[in-house]
């Protein structure tokens, strides 16, 4: 299948600062991409230059088999949706939607009648046909968010531009209309790429998700894939709430220093590593072991599993997953296991972790408060 979107070694430099380093990715037809990364990793830079409104220093775009060089951003076809919405507050709902139609050059530009009829069903897709004579400053956040939307597919784009798109809407809010959106994403067939710096966003609504770093696309996968087979200690600590555990291998046997955490098989070579884990992966146990103990400082509750718990390492706090027949109450002790996780050395070698056999355990050093 050919690419709906092409981006090919592009970079893109701020004075002496690298906004973007040789940024590659292929985006098909009808895919949803959510560029996910912190604050400065270049997503939306990346996101203006696909957008026409920022320029590159070098590599190529290519929109729809059309290379985007020299292509003004009114011409590129694109529909762009901005956290703050950017509505004209002196315009109504209609005609707020109504203007990318209105604006358009006059051998392609809709007549009157066409323009009330596109614009009135735009307002039915997005489900806001009542608000059409309101003002922005007279609805709510969602709802602007969706005349928004509207406006950026009233030009039919081949492409959707998200940038933060549910930043300023409440918790609640956000969930519903980022929902919706994804539906509406499916029915119209759209390509479109959102960036966020809100993981449970990127996983819910994306299928794939581009995880950048310092200007670069570190690795791009399906959600499941990230979270299963992350590539780097970068992905592997900023996915999924992961909390990184410095250790030492030696002998192929990772321990953790004064952290009462049994030690673990890794196939490492000797020397330091930083072993990733989430909740799952930890098992809380009244059993005593030569680590010692944590400390419980919060018990979460689930219908659907076992409690999660808060624990209290000194140095830092771990969630974990209380094992089985194991009823954890804030302020007891627990015994910390892993049983599972990835481990990473500084020079990239990475590996799964392994439960360690009882003799290892015995002869790891013991936890001392």
């Amino acid at each position: 299948m050919t690419a709906a979107v092409e981006i090919r070694d592009v970079a893109r430099n701020f004075g002496s600062a690298m906004a973007l380093r040789g940024v590659s990715l292929d985006i098909a037809p009808g895919e949803f991409v959510a560029l996910l990364g912190p604050s400065g990793s270049g997503k939306t830079t990346l996101l203006r230059i696909l957008a026409g409104l920022e320029g590159m220093d070098s590599g190529t775009v290519r929109v729809g088999g059309r290379d985007m060089i020299g292509v003004p951003a009114r011409e590129r076809g694109v529909g762009v949706v901005f956290q703050h919405y950017a509505l004209f507050r002196h315009m109504t709902v209609f005609e707020n939607v109504a203007f990318g139609l209105r604006v358009r050059p006059r051998t392609s530009r809709p007549t009157r009648t066409e323009v009330t009829e596109r614009v009135r069903e735009l307002l039915r897709l997005v489900q806001i046909p009542e608000l059409e004579r309101r003002l922005p400053g007279q609805i709510s956040g969602g709802q602007r968010q969706r005349v928004a939307l509207a406006r950026a597919l009233a030009i039919d784009p081949q492409m959707l531009l998200l940038d933060e798109p549910f930043g300023a809407l409440d918790a609640l809010v956000r969930k519903d209309v980022r929902r919706w959106l994804r539906g509406l994403h499916d029915r119209l067939g759209l390509t479109t790429v959102l960036v966020t710096h809100d993981q449970e966003e990127a996983m819910e609504l994306a299928d794939r998700i581009a995880v950048m770093g310092a200007g670069r696309i570190v690795q791009c996968d399906e959600p499941a894939a990230l979270l299963r087979d992350p590539a780097t200690a970068f992905v592997a600590g900023f996915i999924g709430g992961a909390t990184g555990l410095p250790c030492t291998v030696s002998g192929g046997v990772a321990r953790f220093g004064a952290m009462p955490i049994a030690p673990v098989r890794l196939a490492l070579p000797d020397g330091e590593a930083t072993v990733f884990v989430r909740a799952p992966d930890v098992l809380a146990t009244a059993d005593a072991g030569p680590q010692g103990f944590a400390t419980i400082r919060a018990v979460r509750h689930d219908v659907a599993g076992p409690p999660q718990v808060v624990a209290d390492l000194g140095s830092l706090m771990l969630e974990a997953t209380a094992a089985a027949a194991f009823a954890p109450v804030r302020g007891m002790a627990c015994h910390l296991v892993l049983a599972g996780g990835f481990a990473f050395t500084p020079d990239g070698h990475r590996a799964l972790v392994a439960a360690a056999a009882p003799a290892e355990v015995r002869r790891a050093p013991a936890y001392t408060d």
